[in-house]
């Protein structure tokens, strides 16, 4: 009785394509993209799937969308915090950027899907634009914008959906077990391996079971800015000198 109750006062909210988004979210977090369609959804909503048709036509233009609300989300929030420096603004994307994927894992694969085959979406050209502009502002050589953006971009998405994937294995290592028992064991695994055929791998064993996953990502961030900044012949920025840059002043514009 409390189930038809509910579902009755469902039906009388209006729908709309935001709430087809966000239920879509719902079912993309619950089941990955497996578990995203349209009987579900229409389920979700109590309604027809004839009615969720009439605001988005397939999957792929529902997944596109809930996509772009989430990475349109992350970068508002950046927006918010109003970084005070290029090097502070790439850094408030790419942890926005982190901070979705983590909580939305199946967001990982459709970004990168996004960005190898269709540069041209929203999403795509919005996350591009925002840390290109503050790629131009570090003072990058304007003829190698797209080298040192497309590096960021590989790493912040690459880096943050491994993350996630990391997470997703922690849960299913069954109840008893956590993230830090496994890195535990592995740590162990590598100090026990040959000291003459692994040098490098057992001097960093300890290491590898104490980092954190957010600060490893940050410092990752860093290291990349560095080499963008340090001289034209990291990354590939051959083409001239390091303009003097607003570094450590304003922002570029959002």
């Amino acid at each position: 009785m409390a189930t038809r109750t509910r579902r009755a006062e469902r039906r009388e909210e209006p729908l709309s394509r935001e709430r087809i988004v966000e239920v879509a979210v719902e079912l993309l977090d619950a089941a990955g993209e497996g578990g995203l369609t349209f009987r579900a959804l229409a389920e979700r909503l109590a309604t027809g799937p004839g009615a969720i048709y009439w605001h988005v036509a397939n999957k792929s233009e529902l997944l596109d969308a809930a996509t772009d609300a989430l990475v349109a989300g992350a970068l508002a929030a950046r927006d918010a915090r109003s970084p005070k420096s290029p090097r502070d603004g790439i850094r408030a994307v790419a942890l926005g950027l982190y901070d979705a994927i983590e909580v939305h894992p199946w967001l990982a694969v459709q970004l990168a899907t996004q960005l190898s085959r269709s540069p041209w979406q929203p999403v795509t050209l919005r996350i591009f634009e925002s840390v290109g502009r503050q790629v131009g502002a570090l003072g990058v050589p304007e003829n190698s914008w797209f080298t040192a953006t497309s590096a960021l971009l590989h790493y912040i998405l690459g880096a943050a959906g491994q993350n996630a994937a990391n997470a997703v294995s922690g849960r299913a290592l069954g109840p008893g077990s956590s993230r830090a028992q496994f890195l535990d064991d592995a740590s162990k695994t590598w100090e026990a391996l040959d000291p003459d055929d692994y040098p490098f791998t057992r001097a960093v064993a300890a290491q590898m079971r104490d980092h954190d996953d957010r600060e490893q990502f940050l410092a990752g961030v860093a290291l990349i800015l560095t080499g963008m900044t340090a001289g034209p012949a990291l990354i590939g920025l051959t083409h001239g000198p390091i303009r003097p840059g607003p570094t450590d002043g304003a922002s570029a514009p959002a």
